[in-house]
C-alpha cells in the first residue's frame, strides 16, 4: 500500500504545480489571476535567475528525487543504504516550507485586493502531508 502511495506523488506533484494555488487581483470588480507552484516560478526566472534555480530545486526537483528514490528503495531496485539520502532530500524539499509561508501570506491577508483559495491549494497540501507521512511510515519499517 505504502508502494501505491508515493508512486500516486509522482503524478500528483505535478499535477498540483501546475494547479491554481489561489486566485488573486487587486480590485474587487476586476477578473482574478490564477497563481501556481509553476507561474510563481515562472516569475521568479523573469526577475531573480539565482533565486529561480534555488526555488526549482528545492520546491521541484527534491521532492520528485525524495519520491522517486522512495520508491526505488520500495521496490528493492535500489539499495536501503539510500534512505540516508532520501532523509536529506526529504530536509531540502522545501515544498513544506513554501507551503506554510503561502498559508501566512492567506492567513493575514493582503491588505490591497482580493485572494481566493484554489482547488490546487489543498491538493498540494495533500502532496506535500502524504509525502511527510510516508517518509515516516517508511522509516518505520
Amino acid at each position: 500500500m505504502l508502494k501505491l502511495a508515493n508512486l500516486s506523488l509522482l503524478v500528483l506533484f505535478p499535477i498540483a504545480w501546475f494547479a491554481p494555488l489561489l486566485k488573486a487581483g487587486l480590485l474587487p470588480f476586476f477578473a482574478l489571476s490564477e497563481i501556481s507552484v509553476i507561474t510563481g516560478v515562472q516569475t521568479l526566472w523573469e526577475k531573480d535567475v539565482v533565486l529561480a534555480l534555488l526555488v526549482t530545486f528545492f520546491a521541484l526537483v527534491a521532492p520528485m528525487l525524495k519520491v522517486g528514490g522512495l520508491a526505488l528503495v520500495q521496490f528493492r531496485l535500489a539499495s536501503p543504504r539510500l534512505l540516508p539520502a532520501i532523509t536529506i532530500l526529504g530536509k531540502l524539499a522545501m515544498a513544506d516550507i513554501f507551503l506554510i509561508a503561502l498559508y501566512i501570506v492567506l492567513a493575514k491577508g493582503v491588505g490591497v485586493g482580493r485572494v481566493e483559495t484554489g482547488w490546487g491549494l489543498y491538493l498540494f497540501t495533500f502532496c506535500v502531508l502524504a509525502s511527510l507521512a510516508l517518509s515516516f511510515a517508511s522509516a518505520r519499517k
